[in-house]
């Protein structure tokens, strides 16, 4: 089943090893949907931000255990995927 653009990129990551990271290489890292392929995200990145996507690699961020009075529980896992974009391109990612 063919997945919508909005549905692949969920919302951005932004962290203070990612905010590094594009200032001095051109990445990007996003949210994305669990069965999202590769080729998914760069196509999506593509179509929504007009921009050259180089290299995408994916992860998939595990759950941890957390607990909420007394009764533990684990958070869902997700999958991240860091975008490098071609040299002098940037993504205008604002709130």
């Amino acid at each position: 089943m063919k997945r919508h653009l909005y549905d692949i990129l969920r919302d951005p990551v932004i962290t203070e090893k990612i905010a590094a990271a594009t200032e001095k290489n051109g990445k990007y890292a996003f949210r994305v949907h669990s069965k999202a392929t590769k080729r998914d995200v760069k196509a999506a990145v593509e179509k929504i931000f007009s921009v050259h996507v180089t290299r995408v690699n994916t992860m998939v961020q595990p759950g941890k255990w957390r607990r909420v009075r007394f009764q533990p529980g684990k958070t869902p896992e997700w999958k991240k995927a860091i975008v490098t974009l071609k040299k002098g391109e940037k993504i205008d990612i604002t709130a």
